[in-house]
């Protein structure tokens, strides 16, 4: 078996894997819900490599993100529900059928006439869709509702961002971002209450609360609150990275170092940035 660069190949290496009697003893026992956790481990590794601008890493990591497709149709082909080949059949057809500006005719010229196109191709397909299941006796489609398209899988910022955005498509929003900040003062005001009280469901209630309004203020300035907040975490890594080589340095330890001489590294850290930014 040698590399290829079709897609055939690593087809073929993945149907060798989950042979029972001569395939990997580990990848024959895999079901869809124990190989879930790698695929969104796959696709955050691909965002990492992106945020990075590692193209070395990009291409890996890619790689890694089409195994689990290939991973997941091979499954399914084995239970005789589809194939790899019945995926890239379906996504093809949605896009040419979503693009008709691009392999049609199509009088959509702007980029909002295209955003209101894809919307209405969308609603069809949700029809289709429902009478489709129907037809094969599944349960009722349980993506029903106007928030049912927004997945309770996705992390929970993600979520919180797609309800919001979905709530706004029917004008269930804020008009400006100010009275989003009222409403996030308001929300610690509350959960500085949960915490003298010392209530701790009130407190988890309370912290959520806090959190899907400071989603709903990235979203109306256009910052997206997961990237936002994997920014924050690469600051946070490089800051304390800094802290943990600076005390090596002069050969000192984390464990041994107090708060304030790793809170006064911190903050040379923060000035070293500051300094790189101008």
């Amino acid at each position: 078996m040698e590399p290829s660069r079709d897609i055939e190949r690593l087809i073929e290496i993945m149907a060798a894997l989950r042979q029972p009697e001569t395939g990997c003893p580990w990848d024959v026992v895999q079901t869809f819900e124990t190989i879930k956790p790698y695929t969104i481990e796959e696709a955050y590794e691909v965002a990492d490599a992106i945020e990075r601008n590692d193209m070395d890493d990009l291409c890996e990591e890619l790689g890694d993100l089409l195994l689990q497709v290939v991973f997941h149709a091979r499954m399914a082909q084995e239970r005789g529900e589809f194939d790899f080949g019945n995926v890239v059949e379906a996504v093809t057809r949605k896009m040419i059928r979503r693009h008709p500006h691009v392999f049609a005719r199509s009088d959509a010229e702007t980029p909002e006439a295209v955003k209101l196109q894809w919307d209405a191709i969308k609603q069809a397909e949700k029809r289709e869709r429902k009478e489709r299941r129907a037809r094969r006796g599944l349960p009722e489609d349980p993506l029903r509702g106007h928030l049912g398209s927004v997945q309770r899988s996705f992390p929970a910022l993600v979520e919180a961002l797609k309800l919001q955005e979905r709530a706004a498509k029917v004008g269930f929003d804020w008009s400006e971002p100010a009275p989003i900040l009222d409403k996030i003062e308001e929300e610690v005001g509350e959960l500085r209450e949960a915490l003298r009280n010392d209530d701790q469901k009130a407190v988890a209630d309370e912290l959520g609360d806090l959190i899907f309004a400071l989603v709903n203020i990235g979203r109306h300035v256009g910052a997206d609150p997961e990237m936002a907040l994997r920014g924050t975490n690469t600051k946070f890594r490089n800051r304390f990275s800094h802290i943990e080589d600076s005390l090596a340095a002069n050969g000192e330890s984390l464990e041994a170092a107090t708060l304030e001489r790793m809170e006064a590294l911190w903050q040379a850290a923060k000035r070293i940035e500051r300094q790189l930014e101008t």
